[in-house]
């Protein structure tokens, strides 16, 4: 089992979770189920990963088995751009609850600082980035409204936990300001090619959990034709990585992620094969040296790949200009 974080709800968070963005719906419910038999106990999904009904296909598989029971797993969750609007942020949680087949969510966050117009769950769910066609449309509602939402869901108790995502220091400090609830994470892409590193100081500071997504940096995006993606080294190959990970008998992937938990934040890799997973989950029964440490830190170059102008031309979206 992964260690876990105390977060500022007072709440226990698994280290080492699974992460089911790209999780396939003809398999998402298989691999939900094989990743708690591996010892996997989070999971972070999101309406806009299209396979929350799968994946609690596999939650629910698990549960019926005896494997685990609801209180043994961390479900996370993520409002969309279109539901950012006050009134719509309990129905849609309501009915991503359904999806999932449980009660309450462990964390939710907010999946991306911008609010865009209400799509009905009717006429297209997920919604997408764009209204109709290549049409973006955005909302009036502040993140403030979306907040003082997103804190209803914990006095209804239907998350125990909330938090935010691919949220930058000046609007976190503004939110501090309004917040009754303070968000229990930030969700980032962390990355030896973006290390961000004044964005975890304010974090630690303000006693907010971080947890890292696309660890292994370029590898999620070559899908993508991201020609900065395509044209960087990938991390597991290089040969800097490979010589940290054979310095310590481990494979590329657990140095990377360890880079990560080492400094304590919270990863979230995924794999459909069993013999990665279990490996994934075990990152955290050794330890690098500060010296290795810098050394992948050293990577920086604040390359960034999760944002909307790499996929899709737009002349709306710059939310991390």
């Amino acid at each position: 089992m992964a260690p876990v974080i105390k977060l500022n709800s007072g709440y226990d968070m698994p280290q080492v979770g699974f992460g089911l963005w790209k999780v396939d719906n003809a398999i998402a419910a298989d691999v939900v189920y094989n990743a708690i038999k591996a010892g996997y106990r989070l999971f972070d999904g999101a309406c806009d990963y299209g396979n929350e009904v799968e994946c609690g296909k596999g939650v629910a598989r698990a549960i019926s088995e005896g494997i685990v029971k609801r209180e043994d797993l961390f479900i996370v969750s993520k409002l969309w751009n279109t539901f950012h609007d006050g009134e719509r942020v309990q129905p849609i949680v309501k009915k991503q609850l359904a999806d999932w087949g449980v009660d309450y969510f462990d964390l939710y966050l907010i999946h991306f600082p911008v609010a865009l117009e209400y799509v009905d769950p009717s006429v297209r769910y997920p919604p997408g980035w764009h209204y109709e066609g290549d049409e973006i449309r955005p909302s009036k509602a502040t993140i403030q409204e979306t907040w003082t939402a997103m804190e209803s869901l914990v006095d209804a108790g239907l998350a125990r936990s909330i938090g935010i995502s691919n949220f930058q220091s000046q609007l976190i400090y503004d939110l501090l300001r309004y917040a009754k609830i303070r968000p229990a994470t930030l969700q980032i892409e962390h990355h030896p090619y973006l290390t961000q590193e004044e964005l975890l100081k304010l974090a630690k500071r303000e006693g907010i959990t971080v947890t890292a997504y696309s660890s292994f940096g370029p590898a999620s995006f070559l899908e993508f034709n991201m020609q900065h993606a395509v044209k960087l080294q990938p991390l597991m190959e290089d040969d800097t990585i490979k010589a940290i990970a054979t310095k310590y008998n481990r494979p590329a992937s657990q140095v990377l992620l360890r880079w990560a938990t080492q400094r304590g934040l919270a990863v979230i890799p995924k794999s459909s094969r069993q013999e990665t997973m279990v490996s994934n989950l075990q990152n955290t029964d050794f330890d690098l040296s500060e010296e290795d440490i810098a050394t992948i830190s050293g990577f920086n170059r604040g390359i960034r790949f999760n944002q909307p102008s790499n996929y899709f031309p737009t002349e709306l979206l710059w939310i991390f200009g």
